[in-house]
């Protein structure tokens, strides 16, 4: 039995294939399809029952191993590479659930997320009922007999709540539904969903995976059953692909990730710190502080805090909008997930497509900056982010 091995290892080590050339970096293979030995081979491959690559929408070499290195990271059996993070969540839906299907889901997601369950799914009677992350006894109430499906982040996107995943799989399991976790914050070198009593786990690959803000990318990892049976299908037919350039790149990031999420977690805990002691913050949301509502949670399911934070300030949207304005060094940009620090304001940005009631609802103030702590110097951050601080 080949050795357990760790996190950083399987980051750069998992899921390496080489061509006949032995090249040590990952090869890129820009082919949009495969030449067969024979008609019977191309009908073989085809029908599935000779395994190989048919064509780049749903087989590719460069996209495999992404495929299996993510799976090797969230100690998953299987794993589909999609194009983008939304278009993961949309292939999990779109495979799992039909007209009269029911989802519970946190009403602490991204933006996009709450408008894909609550308006597109909807159009096709798929019907969600948003409940609060962090109240297991909500989820237990929203469930009906046609629930399916499950599904939260955590931490959340902005307010970084987290939710008791063990709880909310013995919930799922209960209602005979499957329970989905959007991974993006802690990607499995902090926080491995699956080990905690998850069905599936999403990501958007555009944020930490790749780590530097170059390309789009999704993945959805799981048992084999479901992702082959169930989502592989939907890869094939809808063609939500990710590219293999993008897979690539994704694949380099997924080097240096385990070091990234460790130091980029440090930073954003002596950042968050250095928050609670401002005048005009009025509140600090990271899951590293002893004063988050959720740590004792949070240090149980993740080994570290993560790259996020929130924080509100006491003046409203002026006063958020004014250190926005402030900074010169950090990035004024809605991404997450690099090593360059990013800040935004959901209210008007991420969650802008929300309605008032529904940003009130999940605590989204006019207030509140989201920050997204790269590997500069904290010392800089402190100096760019005290300019707007008064």
């Amino acid at each position: 039995m080949e050795k357990k091995r760790d996190i950083a290892t399987l980051g750069v080590r998992a899921g390496q294939v080489r061509s006949q050339f032995q090249e040590h970096s990952e090869a890129l293979f820009l082919t949009s399809s495969f030449v067969f030995d024979s008609a019977a081979q191309a009908q073989a491959r085809f029908s599935g029952d000779e395994a190989g690559f048919v064509y780049s929408r749903y087989t590719n070499p460069t996209v495999a191993m992404f495929q299996d290195r993510l799976a090797a990271l969230e100690g998953a059996e299987a794993c589909i590479a999609t194009a983008s993070g939304m278009s993961a969540i949309l292939a999990t839906a779109m495979s799992l659930l039909k007209t009269g299907d029911h989802i519970v889901c946190s009403a602490a997601v991204f933006g996009a997320t709450v408008q894909l369950f609550g308006n597109y799914l909807g159009r096709f009677g798929v019907q969600t009922t948003f409940v609060p992350p962090t109240r297991v006894e909500e989820w237990q109430r929203a469930c009906r007999p046609a629930t399916k499906l499950l599904f939260l982040e955590t931490p959340s996107n902005p307010l970084t709540e987290v939710s008791d995943i063990p709880a909310l799989a013995a919930v799922a399991k209960k209602a005979g539904a499957l329970l989905a976790v959007d991974n993006v914050f802690c990607t499995p070198a902090l926080q491995r969903p699956l080990s905690l009593g998850a069905d599936l786990v999403v990501h958007s690959a555009t944020k930490h995976l790749d780590g530097q803000g170059r390309v789009m990318g999704g993945a959805v990892a799981g048992s084999a059953k479901l992702v082959n049976e169930q989502l592989v299908p939907f890869l094939r037919t809808a063609g939500p692909s990710l590219s293999p350039f993008n897979a690539w790149v994704i694949l380099k990031g997924l080097e240096t990730l385990e070091l990234r999420m460790r130091a980029q977690s440090a930073a954003a805990l002596e950042l968050a710190r250095w928050l609670e002691g401002q005048p005009a913050v009025a509140r600090v949301h990271y899951p590293g502080l002893a004063s988050h509502p959720q740590h004792a949670l949070a240090a149980r399911q993740q080994k570290a805090g993560g790259a996020v934070l929130s924080f509100e300030l006491k003046g409203g949207r002026d006063a958020a909008w004014r250190l926005i304005d402030a900074t010169r060094l950090i990035s004024i940009t809605a991404n997450l997930g690099d090593v360059k620090t990013t800040i935004t304001h959901p209210a008007s940005t991420t969650h802008g497509r929300l309605s008032p009631e529904v940003r009130a609802a999940a605590g989204i103030t006019d207030g509140l900056v989201r920050l997204a702590v790269g590997l500069e110097s904290v010392a800089d951050l402190q100096a760019d982010l005290q300019a707007g601080l008064g």
